[in-house]
């Protein structure tokens, strides 16, 4: 058991196989948060924690005369509400008789095997590979009732802490939520530096560090999704942290909606982050007996540095959070016909494509916007689902077949939750999208949101979809949202409870993902939302990989790879090679250093490969040949960052290596080739030390620890945007 309880002395402490995670619920009833780093053995924290008379921080009732103990200088597990603590908070409500206060003290606790499910939203999942055990503590509120349960999932092996919070209402009148967080991580000690994920769309998950100061710092979405914009993942580092050394911790939200994480250095400098919902524009009303689950915080520590925190995640999202019979098995190398054709398009035009693709040995053939109703463009007929054949000049099924012939699976773009004005759905059922009464909606992309969080509508389009999926033989679905939410107002909820609009669309959403994919478990589904928008924990659950950006500029690929593996997988990176010059930034890069880049994720392609010559053509059989050997390096491998991407000028270098160490790949790019150049010269990660290894760059043998320590001297680069790839592979002595 990974959990030790202590009933006498209040203490738990959580251990995984590198780290442990103390709390302490004291002789009042506060549950203090003690530590949360590098394992300790059986040892008591209890006297780390540092007590002091602070002016102006009050003690709660019946601790007058304690000077020393104050809930606004304690470390604490989940806060209450206007009882002391000035700091950010987990809680802000409003009970029946108007009273804005919860003061939560333990109230009790189990511990049991396994992992703890949270009904209706994502979660991870102990699965096949590691054990998990459960830790829930009991908080209460003596006067009103309220209480809330904080669950602990112990990982072990995987070295991560999952943390949620049940809220329930155990009194006798309504109670309403304005915040209510996940999970609370206060830090006693230490100077840290906040690492997130901010951008746009085409520009997503650039990492930006600086340090925590005096002040509160948040991270949120306000868009109804987590967004381009800001990612609900974040990084507490050391200032020294580094790629190799240093502590780390991580928090990663999973959840897919609106979100905010808040940091704040205290004035007796410790540091909280609270993690969850956003409570911009939320608010949800517990009757008796009712509960509100907030979505799970996935925590991980490291103190050997950012690229081993990463790979902690990745392996537990690989694991633990991604459910698909997709995640271990080898994912088709596919071609989209949308930077090719946009939506115009015949059958007799796709299948030329196709017929290309194929003979170039592509494995799969997908669709994209425009194959349904009166869809000719982006300002129509989304929401309208019936196939064009007079567009396609043939029936969906007669395409399907025409590209099983030629040896490639078939693959649609939808994007089931948006709505054109001009559609028969939205004539019908106006009061299905959000948009309050007497006021137009604003549009984006020309198209309105669908209530997801009415249940008529996940119906219908569970319907719509099933219907689809079941009638035609589709193995690969890009599942698309194209713009945030205005207007949130729900036809079905009334005034007083409009604050849960949004909050109940993602949750209608899960149900919608959690019903299709659980049905046609074969079918490979990609997560999209305007590439990026919606790349998070929460959709990975459902989808084993998400279209990483609609930027598909190698050069600026590279950047948001780079930040974007920080916390998620390779193998959850949709990433294509395109046309040149590209479509969003007019640049041209060779062809092999699109599929360079691009094989850093789940490799395609995205553009019309009947307009590349006879050379280019071969280039790219010989790219799919080598990505069908390197896949399983980037499904099940170690990433190395060699550098920093966000801030390299004159190349940039990764390297996957396989899991026992017996081979690993390096891509190295010039991104600004120079006149009597500085040498490149790269120093490997992860291999055997004593092992020989050969390097297809010079043909030479060399230790591992030679690679990783004297490392390889690239000959010069030239050109425009040259890159390489380097096989390393074990080998016996000459």
């Amino acid at each position: 058991m990974s959990i030790h309880a202590n009933p006498q002395t209040g203490l738990f402490t959580l251990e995984t196989a590198h780290t442990a995670y103390q709390l302490w619920a004291d002789g009042q009833g506060v549950v203090h948060h003690l530590y949360y780093g590098p394992a300790v053995g059986a040892a008591d924290l209890r006297g780390t924690e540092y007590c002091s008379d602070c002016g102006f921080s009050p003690q709660p009732a019946g601790m007058d005369t304690q000077r020393t103990y104050s809930l606004d200088t304690l470390c604490q597990e989940y806060t209450g509400s206007g009882v002391g603590d000035y700091r950010i908070g987990c809680l802000r409500l409003a009970g029946p008789d108007g009273s804005r206060l919860a003061d939560l003290r333990f109230a009790g606790f189990e511990v049991c095997p396994g992992k703890y499910s949270l009904p209706g939203l994502p979660a991870a999942f102990a699965g096949e590979e590691g054990q998990c055990d459960t830790l829930r503590i009991r908080l209460r509120d003596a006067v009103s009732g309220l209480e809330v349960t904080l669950l602990y999932g112990v990982f072990a092996e995987a070295d991560v802490i999952t943390r949620a919070a049940v809220i329930t209402n155990g009194g006798s009148g309504a109670i309403r939520l304005d915040k209510a967080a996940s999970a609370c991580l206060d830090i006693p000690f230490g100077a840290w530096e906040l690492i997130h994920f901010h951008g746009r769309h085409c520009m997503e998950r650039l990492p930006e560090r600086g340090p925590l100061f005096g002040a509160v710092q948040t991270i949120r979405s306000a868009r109804g999704a987590s967004s381009h914009q800001h990612n609900p993942f974040v990084i507490l580092a050391q200032p020294h942290a580094t790629e190799t050394a240093g502590e780390c911790l991580g928090a990663m939200l999973v959840w897919s909606g609106s979100f905010k994480i808040e940091c704040e250095v205290s004035q007796m400098r410790s540091t909280r982050l609270v993690a969850g919902i956003s409570d911009d524009d939320f608010s949800w009303t517990l009757e008796p007996g009712a509960s509100f689950t907030a979505p799970e915080v996935l925590f991980s520590y490291s103190n050997e540095g950012l690229g081993q925190l990463s790979r902690q995640y990745h392996r537990f999202v690989q694991r633990h959070i991604i459910r698909s019979v997709w995640r271990d098995r080898h994912r088709p190398i596919l071609i989209n016909n949308w930077e090719a054709t946009e939506m115009d398009f015949d059958a007799e035009k796709i299948l030329g494509i196709a017929r290309q693709a194929a003979e170039l040995g592509v494995e799969m053939f997908v669709l994209d916007d425009g194959w349904f109703g009166s869809r000719s463009d982006d300002r129509s007929g989304l929401g309208d689902w019936e196939v064009n054949e007079a567009k396609l000049g043939c029936t969906l099924d007669e395409l399907i077949a025409d590209v099983h012939a030629l040896g490639m699976r078939f693959g649609l773009w939808v994007e089931p939750e948006m709505v054109s004005p001009d559609t028969p759905l939205y004539a019908a059922h106006p009061d299905w999208v959000l948009a309050a009464p007497g006021r137009a909606p604003a549009t984006g992309r020309s198209q309105l949101v669908l209530d997801l969080g009415r249940p008529e509508v996940v119906d219908y389009l569970y319907h719509i979809f099933h219907r689809l999926l079941a009638e035609h033989d589709i193995a690969y679905v890009k599942w698309d949202m194209n713009r945030n939410m205005t207007d949130v107002y729900s036809h079905a909820l009334p005034p007083e409870r409009q604050g849960e609009a949004a909050c109940r669309y993602m949750l209608g959403l899960y149900e919608l993902l959690g019903r299709l994919t659980g049905d046609f478990p074969e079918v490979l589904f990609e997560g999209c939302s305007g590439g990026g928008g919606r790349f998070d924990a929460g959709m990975l659950y459902y989808f084993p990989q998400i279209w990483c950006s609609d930027d598909t500029d190698a050069v600026h690929r590279i950047k948001i790879q780079y930040g974007t593996s920080f916390g998620y997988p390779p193998a959850a990176m949709g990433s294509h090679v395109s046309a040149c010059p590209n479509g969003q930034t007019g640049r041209t890069v060779p062809l092999a250093t699109r599929a360079v880049v691009a094989m850093a994720g789940m490799f395609g392609y995205e553009l019309d490969l009947r307009a590349l010559s006879a050379e280019e053509k071969e280039a790219v059989r010989g790219q799919i040949a080598l990505y069908k050997q390197l896949q399983p390096l980037v499904l099940d491998g170690r990433l190395d960052r060699l550098t920093d991407a966000a801030a390299d000028r004159c190349f940039t270098a990764w390297q996957f290596t396989a899991a026992d160490g017996s081979r690993a790949a390096v891509s190295v790019v010039a991104l600004d080739p120079q006149a009597n150049p500085w040498p490149i010269h790269i120093r490997l990660r992860g291999l055997e030390a004593g092992a020989l290894y050969r390097d297809s760059l010079t043909g030479g043998v060399w230790t591992g620890a030679a690679l990783c320590h004297a490392g390889l001297t690239l000959p010069i680069l030239r050109g425009d945007y040259p890159a390489v790839q380097i096989m390393i592979e074990r080998t016996e002595p000459l």
